[in-house]
């Protein structure tokens, strides 16, 4: 059976793929070329993109500065491409999930290790 996605959903998911796109071919900021796109929440409205992110280096005061600094940009190349009435104001929120997931990792490890000793 086929999913229902509603159309904030899929917009969502095509301004995740756009701009992760963008970020790697488009923008020249060195700042943020080591940035992964974990995902984006639209507003019924359309009126704003909660962008989330995360990096290998963490969050860093630079990385985010770069991605503000770049959004006008990344805004005005997703208005040419998605074709949509309202383009949505970006604002990059860091995702901390991928390093509590490999914290967590980390712990079940030891805890196995330590019981194979014991």
């Amino acid at each position: 059976m086929a999913k229902d996605f509603s159309r904030i959903d899929r917009i969502a998911e095509q301004i995740q793929r756009d701009l992760a796109e963008l970020i790697r071919l488009e923008v020249k900021d060195p700042r943020v070329k080591k940035v992964t796109l974990t995902g984006v929440e639209v507003t019924n409205d359309h009126a704003h993109a909660k962008v989330f992110y995360t990096s290998l280096d963490g969050d860093s005061p630079d990385l985010l500065q770069g991605l503000e600094r770049a959004a006008g940009f990344l805004r005005s190349q997703l208005a040419h491409a998605m074709k949509l009435r309202i383009t949505p104001q970006l604002h990059f929120v860091y995702d901390a999930s991928v390093e509590r997931g490999a914290h967590l990792s980390q712990l079940i490890d030891q805890a196995v290790a330590s019981d194979k000793k014991d």
